[in-house]
């Protein structure tokens, strides 16, 4: 199967420099860079999303939080600014009726051409969570979210949906109109909870950027439970990257990246994660427990070769980054592909320049090895 790569478009704000921010922590930039911090405007967005279109990526992941800008509004926006990109765009599950959340789904399919994917984002924090209202358990989310996904897939199914549950009722939901497609969706979590959902009801689940054995037995187990519900599931992982023409200049870059991090970010960050009731957010943590411990070079974040953990020592979720020249950035691209995964979201700092490394290095170089469909890729860079 092809891989299909995805961008990320910054709504906390961008830098040259790693800006923290989720699970639990209040966005921020490395005190070295402070002046080259780029608010989260449309016009920058703009700029990313065209970029993104023009290099041949997918769509681009936009997040959800307090410190980020509103997802459906932002892409709502841009896709006025775009013609093919998708916009895979993040949302929690709990804040809006199924029945709304399937009619917004709908609206913005038929506005946009059938270019929405849904990030359904369970968790977040309990302090996040309860900002917004929400004073539920982490298990009794997640078998909201099972509630909720059901009733928005029965809205869109073009017959009026019945759902009574512990959390939902409701009477003949449906939309005006079937979206066509209907938005497929994405889904990550690591608890038990987690898998269940996502065996259910997703098409594709989402993993951070652990070492790819790790990734492997986190497939081999959403797999299994799919499999026991007579479906199966696409998989694809979220991650950093830094790439150059060498490995070298790589390397010089992610030790810049690192050098901008004020030790006393690193702690504070640090605290707040490791408080997280979030399995994903403790594994994340647990790869760069050397580095908190030790201290050192920036080699000492290598958790992997070329898979660097030193973007999550200041950021919560995804912390981790591909690092090296375009050949060894392919060449862990396709070792994770060799486990399962077919999809790729990717970022980096700042997400306007680095897509241009990655889309003008990483990607002609994976469709010399024939990973992508080169035609494929030929006919969106030049549409």
């Amino acid at each position: 199967m092809a891989l299909k790569f995805h961008w990320f478009l910054p709504t906390s704000g961008d830098s040259r420099s790693i800006v923290g921010g989720g699970h639990g922590l209040q966005r921020g930039h490395g005190r070295a860079t402070a002046s080259a911090y780029r608010p989260p405007s449309i016009d920058y967005l703009g700029q990313i999303a065209r970029s993104a279109e023009q290099l041949g990526f997918e769509a681009v992941l936009t997040p959800t939080g307090t410190w980020c800008e509103d997802a459906w509004l932002v892409t709502a926006a841009l896709t006025q600014q775009t013609t093919r990109l998708k916009f895979l765009v993040a949302f929690r599950p709990g804040f809006v009726s199924p029945t709304l959340a399937a009619q917004m789904a709908a609206t913005y399919q038929r506005i946009s051409g059938g270019r929405l994917l849904l990030n359904v984002v369970t968790g977040g924090e309990t302090t996040e969570q309860r900002r917004f209202g929400d004073f539920l358990s982490k298990d009794e989310r997640y078998a909201r979210t099972d509630e909720f996904l059901s009733i928005v897939r029965g809205a869109w199914s073009g017959t009026p949906y019945d759902f009574t549950g512990a959390h939902y009722q409701v009477e003949g939901a449906t939309v005006a109109e079937r979206p066509d497609p209907a938005p497929e969706l994405y889904f990550g979590g690591s608890s038990a909870a987690a898998g269940t959902v996502a065996a259910r009801h997703v098409q594709t689940y989402l993993t951070w950027g652990e070492p790819p054995a790790q990734v492997a037995e986190k497939i081999a187990w959403v797999r299994g439970l799919a499999a026991e519900q007579g479906r199966t599931l696409r998989f694809g992982i979220r991650l950093h990257v830094i790439t150059r023409d060498t490995s070298e200049e790589a390397w010089a870059e992610a030790g810049r990246l690192l050098s901008a991090i004020d030790p006393a970010d690193i702690r504070t960050a640090q605290q707040t994660l490791g408080r997280s009731d979030s399995v994903g957010q403790k594994r994340m943590l647990a790869l760069h427990e050397g580095y908190r411990r030790d201290g050192g070079s920036v080699h000492d974040l290598e958790v992997y070769p070329n898979l660097w953990a030193g973007v999550g020592l200041v950021r919560g979720g995804a912390g981790t980054a591909l690092v090296g020249g375009h050949s060894e950035v392919a060449d862990l691209i396709e070792e994770y592909a060799g486990h399962g995964i077919t999809e790729f979201v990717l970022s980096g700092y700042p997400h306007l320049e680095e897509a241009y490394w990655f889309g003008e290095g990483v990607l002609p170089e994976l469709r010399r090895r024939g990973v992508l469909d080169r035609a494929e890729g030929l006919a969106r860079l030049s549409a």
